[in-house]
């Protein structure tokens, strides 16, 4: 597989085959675009603009990539529609480094930081207690320790569902049940990680509050009782954004950045959306690392974001 031998074959074609729908949807409006040209002129790159801004990538970032991919033909006059594929891996790929996206290989935690605390936020639908679930499976899996904390205590069926997930995958988790204070079960949590020499805390919080403010004051609440225990804590903010909403996606990251110091991004569904694109416009907005992606139902299909995979399966 040359460049990509350090990733399994079966995980490749998990992400080719969860990327399929964005993939036919892009290549299929392309091959149009293209029918008759055999260079890159002004009318290939207008249509290419209109099929990236319909395909979720967002306003901003698709200028981004067009005024990129225009630099690169004004250098080279000969330029073929032939390597239009190419030239979008190519560009895409470099912006999504620029936004700190690193090439993640597998479920690794940094070296020193134990318990490593990650606080999971994000909007009731979006696969947030899914993606808690099969994120403690892939820790469990390289033989880490992992402990659940419920702090979405404003929904009894929250706690029951991330309980269910506990214990399918056969990691501990720490609840106090609907009403209580989430703080409260933060605070539980990391205490009993540390008590357990626990490597990794995954803590749920509220999917939905009435107001801005109320979130705001929740996450800060939260982050307070934590940092009580490990003053650097939580290691990571990570954000669930269901990819098949789309520009529902952005507004949700713009809360939630608003709301909390969000410092990774997991995108949820893509198997299920021709709107995989929002992948990389959420990513270039917001400055902020795509870390998961899941491309299935099974509780193997979280990946790690790995963005020379990613652009190679929507492209090549």
């Amino acid at each position: 597989m040359g460049l990509f031998n350090i990733f399994s074959r079966e995980k490749k074609e998990r992400l080719d085959q969860g990327l399929q729908k964005t993939k036919s949807s892009i290549f299929t409006r392309i091959s149009k675009a293209i029918v008759g040209k055999s260079t890159v002129d002004e009318e290939v790159l207008d249509n290419l603009e209109e099929i990236l801004v319909s395909s979720d990538v967002g306003v901003e970032t698709t200028l981004r990539i067009i005024d990129r991919i225009q630099s690169r033909v004004s250098k080279d006059k000969y330029l073929g529609t032939g390597e239009l594929n190419a030239l979008l891996k190519d560009e895409i790929a470099a912006l999504l480094q620029e936004n700190h996206n690193r090439d993640l290989t597998d479920f690794t935690l940094p070296e020193g930081k134990k318990p490593y605390v990650i606080m999971v936020v994000g909007v009731n639908g979006v696969g947030k207690t899914t993606t808690i679930g099969k994120l403690a499976y892939q820790f469990k899996k390289t033989g880490k320790s992992v402990l659940l904390g419920a702090a979405d205590t404003f929904r009894a069926a929250a706690v029951e569902q991330i309980t269910i997930w506990a214990d399918r995958v056969g990691v501990p988790i720490v609840t106090q049940g609907m009403g209580a204070d989430p703080a409260s079960v933060a605070f539980d949590t990391v205490k009993s990680a540390i008590a357990r020499d626990v490597d990794v805390v995954i803590i749920d919080t509220a999917g939905r509050l009435h107001n801005k403010i109320n979130l705001m004051n929740e996450l800060s609440k939260i982050r307070k009782v934590i940092q009580k225990i490990i003053p650097d804590a939580p290691h990571e903010v990570l954000l669930i954004l269901d990819a098949s909403t789309g520009q529902n996606a952005f507004e949700q990251a713009k809360q939630f950045t608003a709301a909390t110091e969000v410092n990774a991004l997991a995108l949820t569904k893509l198997d299920g959306t021709a709107k995989g694109g929002v992948v990389i416009g959420i990513s270039d907005q917001f400055k902020i690392p795509v870390k998961y992606i899941g491309v299935g139902e099974g509780i193997e299909d979280l990946q790690v974001f790995n963005r020379v995979e990613f652009v190679d399966s929507l492209f090549n």
